[in-house]
């Protein structure tokens, strides 16, 4: 929770307004004026600003809801034919700007400043477009009742130059960036805002307040916008992949080597000014960045992994619905796609049509299926209602031979007032295995919210049948019948270093269909926020679970603690200990409960601008505790696991970076009380990357993998564990080439 505090300037960023020529008060409507030459960075340096709205009246969200923005603050807006013009004037104590030369989209540990455009001025959806001071960018999508989308990317332009009394921010914003109406006068929704990140402050023109759940229903109406047009907008990303691979076969041991070229092409259509067509030939569907570490040991349930190959992840808020009945993930090796999203008017609309050939290629040579592929669709069609609820269908379909997954769903998100939302969803499955067993069943979630300045509060009710399968979603658990509430309340004194501090209480139940209860949890806690941006929260938690029908009482206590109260260092720290299971207890014994103990630490070091060093330590035990199995000592170590990260960015300029990371992953178990096998993993990782713009790249790197594997002498054909990771197992080398034409 405290991790969310901090960053709820991730939400927030936003956007300023005004009339030409003077400061504008508080008002909910601005015009700016169409300009005849762009606006440049010397023209603000030099003091001598060119026509535009002047903005003044920023107003805090946080810490001090309504109370003006602690630094001065000045944004310019205006525009021309081409582009939506953004100048913000921040002034600052000197010494006391955070600015790094970080790459794209990592500028969210900086002073930020931003604008928000709610270009269909629906009130629910809009584009976000940030900077940091030395004008390193960030886009993303915020839409209301989900959580805020950076994966969005587009092209515009920006620079930011540090000044002696803070700093200032140039931003030009193409219309063909952009997705609005065909009229010839366009009456969007904006914001304008500024963060600080020592002071936890955001603000924004128009006064934000938190004492009301939606932000961009609060948003500035914009006027004066005329005759513009985001053209034909049409674009080609053609790329080129070289990778040399060195690696084990795990599946029939060998070492193996492998080279390969490919090429393929994305390509976007603009039509009727609103939908987006992206069609992926021969795409790369591989991703350049690696996953964050986590524990995946002893989990009962699947470790969730969020997406990070482009083509999914861009425009992935058109597919979301209240249960997550689609996770791109699912989809490992596709060939072909296509996708089309946008609004029509009250409608919004999200297809996508793929194929997935690892179902295929795991199918052994002989078989008939081998080399076959999975035909994948997904469909979904939302209806506003009024000013801020909406309705929605979503169809999901997999099939692969004779087998299939159909997934149906109607969900629904209904604004009850300024500060209550309810959701609700209805779902049904209907599913055929390759041996003919056909299973069907349905699923409903209901969730009832209050978000507010001083007190949030939500309670959910999730039924799932034992017969419901959604294989394009991520439903780790099915046959329950869970409610689930939490409540919590902020007090938020004044003049004070707290910010804002009190507790919360979150509770679960839950059933099977059959009546038997599977699991309750109650979870108490206290979080505060300081200045010097740092929050702490400490928990104690109490909770039952049946597995494998035996009753499991387990109780935890913990903390976090996080701080970027300097420039140069920022830290995060939590612990837990307590009591859990042995999900996966060794041959002969029935799971039993044990001592758990799990610590993560995270140091963040910026030695200079463009440098910036991370170290993550993770650790998880599982120990004997006092009710154990007989004749097992109560001091002996079920497994250790530690996780090891160590990742290093240089930034040469804002297009060129070389990082490096280091990962080392250890499980160590005692053989007689756990079934897991002794792994010890070493990876290192080198990228140097050139961005120019979210469709231009050059990447180039280098991955060389280590385990305690090697092949057994006796057994040529078999592998057998080591006591160090000193093989090879997998040793790569890729150069990656993209280039985006735009016409």
């Amino acid at each position: 929770m405290t991790a969310t505090c901090l960053i709820t300037y991730l939400t927030a960023v936003a956007v300023l307004a005004c009339l030409p020529g003077a400061a504008v008060a508080q008002t909910s409507t601005l015009k700016i004026p169409r300009v005849s030459r762009p606006p440049k960075l010397e023209d603000f340096l030099n003091g001598t600003p060119p026509e535009a709205a002047k903005i003044t009246d920023f107003r805090q969200r946080e810490p001090a809801d309504g109370k003006p923005v602690s630094r001065e603050t000045t944004a310019y807006l205006s525009y021309d034919d081409k582009n939506f013009y953004a100048v913000f004037v921040c002034k600052e104590e000197p010494g006391k700007v955070r600015a790094r030369l970080a790459k794209r989209e990592d500028i969210f540990f900086d002073d930020v400043v931003g604008v928000i455009l709610d270009t269909f001025h629906d009130r629910r959806r809009a584009y976000m477009f940030f900077c940091n001071p030395l004008g390193v960018q960030a886009d993303g999508i915020t839409t209301e009742g989900q959580n805020d989308d950076f994966s969005f990317d587009t092209l515009w332009y920006s620079e930011g130059r540090l000044t002696t009394d803070g700093y200032i921010v140039w931003m030009a914003i193409p219309f063909k960036s952009l997705r609005f109406p065909k009229a010839p006068t366009q009456t969007w929704g904006i914001a304008v805002g500024r963060f600080i990140l020592r002071n936890l402050e955001n603000s924004f023109w128009p006064y934000i307040t938190r004492s009301k759940q939606a932000f961009v229903p609060q948003m500035a109406t914009l006027q004066g916008v005329e005759q513009i047009s985001p053209g034909r907008n049409f674009q080609l990303i053609p790329y080129g992949v070289f990778t040399g691979a060195h690696f084990l076969d795990q599946q029939e041991p060998a070492f193996r080597t492998q080279k390969e070229a490919r090429a393929g092409l994305d390509a976007k259509m603009i039509l009727h000014d609103a939908l987006s067509l992206d069609v992926a030939l021969n795409p790369d569907f591989s991703q350049v960045e690696s996953d964050e570490p986590q524990v995946t040991v002893n989990q009962r349930f699947e470790v969730f992994f969020p997406e990070k190959r482009p083509f999914f992840i861009e425009n992935a808020g058109f597919f979301q619905t209240p249960e997550q009945l689609f996770f791109s993930r699912r989809i490992a090796n596709p060939q072909f796609g296509a996708r089309l999203t946008g609004k029509l008017g009250p409608w919004a609309l999200g297809g996508l049509v793929i194929d997935d050939r690892a179902q295929g290629k795991q199918v052994a040579e002989g078989d008939p299926l081998h080399g076959q592929r999975a035909g994948i669709g997904v469909l979904r069609v939302q209806r506003e209602l009024g000013e801020q609820s909406i309705v929605a269908l979503l169809v999901t379909s997999r099939d692969f031979a004779s087998s299939y997954n159909r997934v149906f769903s109607l969900d629904t998100r209904l604004k009850l007032n300024a500060n209550w939302n309810f959701s609700g969803q209805v779902m049904d499955s209907e599913t055929r295995e390759l041996d003919g067993t056909k299973l069907s069943g349905p699923a409903y979630l209901a969730r009832i919210s209050h978000d507010g300045k001083h007190f949030n509060y939500s309670t959910m009710y999730t039924d799932r049948s034992p017969s419901f399968r959604s294989q394009l979603g991520f439903i780790p658990r099915s046959d329950i019948r869970q409610f689930q509430n939490f409540g919590g309340y902020q007090w938020r004194p004044e003049k004070s270093r707290v910010l804002s501090f009190g507790p919360y209480v979150n509770t679960l139940v839950n059933w099977d269909r059959r009546g038997r209860l599977q699991d309750w949890l109650v979870v108490s806690g206290i979080s505060a926020n300081f200045k010097g941006a740092s929050a702490l929260e400490a928990f104690r938690s109490e909770s039952f679970e049946l597995f494998h029908d035996h009753g499991f009482r387990k109780n935890s206590t913990g903390f976090f603690f996080i701080t970027e109260s300097t420039k140069w260092v920022g830290f995060n720290v939590s612990f837990e200990k307590g009591t859990s299971i042995n999900y996966f207890p060794a041959a002969g014994l029935d799971p039993f409960s044990a001592n758990s103990q799990d610590t993560r630490l995270t140091l963040r070091i910026h030695p200079s601008a463009r440098a910036g060093l991370e170290q993550t330590y993770i650790f998880s035990r599982l120990a004997a505790g006092a009710k154990i199995p007989a004749l097992i000592p109560t001091s002996a170590s079920i497994f250790n696991n530690h996780i090891l990260r160590t990742k290093l960015n240089y930034q040469f300029t804002r297009e060129l970076s070389l990082r490096a990371i280091v990962d080392y992953n250890a499980v160590l178990p005692n053989g007689t009380l756990v079934n897991l096998e002794r792994q010890k993993r070493f990876t290192g990782d080198l990228l140097a990357t050139y961005l120019l713009n979210p469709g231009t790249a050059l990447y180039v790197g280098y991955t060389d993998g280590y385990e305690n594997l090697a092949l057994d002498p006796a057994a040529p054909s078999s592998l057998r564990r080591i006591n160090s990771p000193f093989t090879s197992t997998g040793r790569q080398f890729f150069v990656k080439l993209s280039y985006l034409f735009r016409f």
